[in-house]
């Protein structure tokens, strides 16, 4: 499945359903971001994605780390909550979704990097670094909040 992100677009479709999800912020012991190349938009993103039924948000977080990166992670505090009506996710099959995430600190515990199918790159970044990829800017948004030591819980 495919998808377009859309940010403050007057020509953006509209949000025809929501759902709960979550992305996660990692940092390594040099401060390099944990970083996947999506495979539905091709841009770069922290790893993240949508609970599913019988999980907690704790549970979703970890498990999609695992999923999207090979490592094994451990929630360690909650960054911010993103619900900005002015981002809508378009997908292929005709949903488009104003995003409710929860964004996750994490710290890694260990595995292995490798790729899935949602992901087709997995990158330990340097902050200067993220410029020279492309990052939506809400994706941005939250790992400039994780980055900022003196922020409470962000939210929009």
């Amino acid at each position: 499945m495919t998808r377009v992100d859309y940010y403050n677009d007057p020509n953006a479709p509209k949000a025809n359903s929501i759902a709960v999800a979550v992305s996660v912020f990692i940092q390594d012991d040099q401060g390099q971001i944990l970083m996947i190349k999506r495979t539905d938009n091709n841009l770069y993103s922290i790893p993240g994605g949508q609970l599913e039924l019988g999980e907690t948000l704790s549970e979703t977080a970890v498990r999609e780390v695992r999923e999207e990166t090979g490592f094994e992670c451990e929630i360690v505090g909650v960054v911010g909550l993103y619900s900005d009506p002015k981002h809508v996710i378009a997908y292929d099959d005709g949903e488009v979704r104003q995003e409710f995430s929860i964004c996750f600190r994490a710290k890694k515990l260990g595995g292995v990097a490798r790729t899935s199918s949602e992901s087709s790159e997995v990158a330990w970044l340097k902050r200067q670094e993220l410029d020279q990829v492309n990052i939506h800017p809400s994706i941005l948004k939250r790992i400039e909040d994780s980055l900022n030591p003196n922020s409470d819980v962000a939210f929009t």
